[in-house]
């Protein structure tokens, strides 16, 4: 009998990361892929990206929607009930073998909640990362001590999970899976990349996504007006927006940037580009800019600068390509001339990126296969011995 593996994804850039693992899964005979799909991929809002999901040719085994008709806290936070109370409802029915949950979501905190009352054990990807400035640091963490096995994309942070408490013999580091997509797209070209978007590069180009700072209450408006001012100022510069994420406070952002792209010429927003727009575009911009996990995990393969803007990825391991600055106009100005100067760019050439793994969704689909779910299942706390 095959070993029946549920995948859950629910946002945009969580199922980029997870594409590649599906795919393994879907083309081996040991493995019935269970695709679970929710949250932002089933809000209009946000694109509704479940189409995205279906053209690739995934066959999605359940959808649950849970209802992100706001996005005030306590809005998020009755998402999670329902998501906690639905998946229970998926788990009795399509009774998994293991599930499969990445990142530091609101969401997967509650599939990885419904799946532990379940007795489904949990493999989580992307553990042992930091993130001070948001709520999904903590999340990450909970996600983590109830995870069994966990796939995380750098040796700092399998040593994390470990000092969590977590067995070593079930930690394992092959990379980001986001790393390893860069290597597994066929890019578009510049024409071919425009057309897909309709819009036209300019002599410099910016990529820019910024999501709400979870953590600090009432500034994400504020860091907004500071990024567009500061974006107002350029010249000769061409601008494309992807909009952030369902965390609470992405109305009043996305209400934001739309109208900022209603009255700059060469400004265009995005609900979602998909992983081959969004990756291709990687080749012909200047920067990344905002406050996403992309900006520190994907960018530097392409050897291009991030403009990463206060403290949401505070943290995090991040390399010589990343420039932090303060969320203000005056600091968010100096690190775009900074990214545009030849010098730094040329610095970038011989930098590695140290989210870098092998063949990381064949590695992650061979342990979820091949992993003793029987003996996982009564989890000891790992102490580290004291010096």
């Amino acid at each position: 009998m095959p070993r029946k593996i549920a995948v859950v994804t629910g946002t945009r850039a969580e199922y980029g990361l997870l594409y590649w693992l599906m795919r393994e899964l879907q083309t081996t005979s040991a493995a019935q892929l269970q695709l679970i799909v929710t949250g932002a991929h089933l809000s209009q809002a946000h694109g509704y990206t479940v189409k995205q999901i279906e053209e690739d040719g995934f066959e999605i085994a359940a959808r649950v929607d849970i209802k992100l008709d706001s996005d005030s806290a306590a809005g998020i936070a009755a998402s999670i009930g329902i998501c906690i109370s639905e998946m229970a409802k998926i788990f009795e029915q399509l009774k998994p073998d293991i599930v499969v949950v990445l990142g530091d979501r609101y969401e997967m905190l509650a599939v990885a909640s419904a799946a532990l009352v379940m007795g489904v054990p949990i493999a989580h990807i992307h553990g042992g990362e930091i993130t001070e400035g948001a709520i999904d640091e903590s999340i990450r963490h909970a996600i983590t001590k109830m995870a069994q096995i966990h796939f995380t994309s750098t040796d700092t942070y399998r040593n994390r999970v470990i000092q969590l408490g977590e067995t070593p013999d079930n930690v394992y580091n092959f990379g980001a899976p986001g790393v390893e997509a860069i290597k597994r797209v066929t890019f578009l070209n510049r024409a071919e990349f425009e057309k897909s978007i309709g819009f036209v590069l300019g002599k410099k180009n910016l990529l820019v996504t910024f999501h709400p700072v979870t953590l600090e209450s009432g500034s994400s408006a504020w860091q907004m007006q500071q990024l567009l001012a500061a974006l107002d100022l350029l010249s000769d510069t061409h601008i494309i927006f992807t909009l952030p994420n369902a965390d609470a406070g992405n109305a009043e952002l996305i209400s934001m940037i739309r109208d900022f792209e209603k009255t700059h010429k060469f400004v265009r927003v995005f609900a979602s580009l998909g992983q081959q727009r969004y990756l291709s575009a990687m080749q012909f911009i200047d920067a990344v800019v905002g406050n996403s996990s992309s900006g520190i995990i994907e960018t530097p393969s392409f050897k291009k600068p991030t403009i990463n803007i206060g403290n949401r990825q505070q943290g995090r391991l991040k390399p010589a390509s990343v420039i932090d600055c303060e969320p203000t106009t005056k600091a968010i100005s100096a690190a775009l001339e900074k990214a545009f100067s030849k010098d730094f760019q040329e610095s970038l050439y011989s930098m590695k990126n140290p989210y870098e793994g092998g063949e990381t969704s064949k590695n992650i689909a061979a342990i979820l296969l091949k992993a003793e779910l029987s003996l996982i299942q009564k989890k000891k706390f790992f102490d580290i011995p004291v010096q």
